[in-house]
């Protein structure tokens, strides 16, 4: 079997009609040089740091570089990054009461992988911030090679996150082990090349009807679908195949593992109703308070962004089209509005741009062909 490194895997992709991209050119330069290094077993090797606007070409060329160290036999995982925090999570809860467990699952993370590639990197929350400032440091010293992607340089991860004083170990580090590289091309490549395929429809409600049926054929299960602990109405389900509402699958306190599960089961999403996500009444500014149960750090009280009562949803709805588009899955919707005009302004106006991008990639025949 040939293997093709990163910089070889661009090549062949220009000449299948990808466009040439100078700051692509320029990352897959650094990628190429990580992959040979890992191969060579150079010690302290540097990963590589890929941030940028949406559809880049980021996460292609993470997986390219991920991909040529599978067929060179090299240990590596590839992880989109709230699967990892989950992973983190659940290990250190099961590694409750021994001294010093993020330094044991740094060594067990090390002792598996000899990279670890993680897609899509943003932290937002303080008891993640802190987590990530200790353990990155850690794997460090262990030598594995860390290969990233995110729309935000290092220094601009949880810019203005309280407490951010605990993120600045893991900024330093990534900064002193990992080559930081600005993506920043003109193209959004997730909108070419290739042919169109139509999956977002505008009140036109007997469209996900007629997908259904070519797709599925006849045969429609309305049984409701159990989720977790939850009953989720269901307008058709078929082998592969589910078909909700929005209010559904969005509004309900479902969570991105629930997704997660959802994805494991079906190939195609049918999402109904999905209405005008941005909304102008705001909630008043909120406060919390938390506490890091380790170090002793109190967050305090602090006014945090203020939400529309559809934010909630709004997060779903982007924790499932995440979720659809890591793994290939198509998303096939009847919204109220065209998609340029469903989440225009708000708190989450930032992570929205890239759903909106991923959900304009989805409209071509390429997307989820396995």
């Amino acid at each position: 079997m040939t293997i093709l490194s990163p910089y070889a895997a661009w090549l062949a992709a220009l000449e299948s009609g990808f466009v040439d991209d100078a700051a692509q050119r320029y990352a897959v330069e650094w990628l190429e040089s990580c992959y040979r290094g890992v191969l060579a077993e150079q010690p302290a090797t540097p990963g590589v740091y890929l941030w940028g606007p949406v559809g880049r070409g980021k996460t292609w060329l993470m997986d390219r570089f991920f991909s040529s160290l599978q067929s060179a036999d090299v240990p590596a995982r590839r992880l989109h990054f709230h699967h990892f925090m989950q992973q983190l999570h659940r290990r250190l809860f099961q590694l409750t009461g021994i001294e010093e467990p993020l330094q044991v699952l740094a060594q067990e993370l090390s002792a598996e992988v000899q990279v670890l590639c993680l897609d899509e990197l943003f932290v937002s929350d303080i008891g993640d911030a802190m987590l990530l400032g200790r353990l990155l440091r850690h794997l460090f010293e262990q030598g594995l090679v860390l290969v990233t992607t995110s729309n935000q340089p290092p220094e601009g991860l949880y810019e203005d996150g309280f407490n951010r004083e605990q993120f600045l170990p893991a900024v330093a580090a990534m900064t002193e082990c990992m080559q930081v590289v600005a993506v920043h091309g003109e193209q959004d490549h997730r909108l070419h090349p290739g042919r169109q395929q139509q999956r977002y429809w505008v009140n036109e409600p007997a469209a996900l009807a007629a997908v259904f049926e070519q797709l599925a054929g006849t045969k429609k299960n309305t049984e409701p679908l159990m989720l977790g602990n939850r009953s989720i109405p269901v307008l058709g389900c078929s082998k592969g195949m589910l078909w909700c509402r929005y209010a559904d699958l969005c509004e309900q306190p479902l969570a991105a593992q629930d997704f997660i599960a959802l994805c494991d089961q079906f190939e195609q999403i049918l999402l109904s109703e999905v209405p005008r996500l941005s909304c102008n009444s705001r909630q008043n500014p909120i406060a919390r308070g938390t506490e890091d149960g380790t170090a002793q750090v109190a967050a305090g009280d602090r006014v945090l962004p203020a939400l529309s009562r559809q934010d909630d949803g709004v997060r779903r709805f982007i924790a499932l089209v995440d979720e659809c588009y890591d793994r290939g899955i198509p998303v096939y919707i009847n919204a109220a509005v065209a998609m340029d005009a469903l989440y225009t302004d708000g708190a989450l106006a930032f992570p929205f741009r890239r759903t909106l991008s991923r959900l304009k990639e989805m409209q071509l025949a390429r997307f989820g062909e396995k």
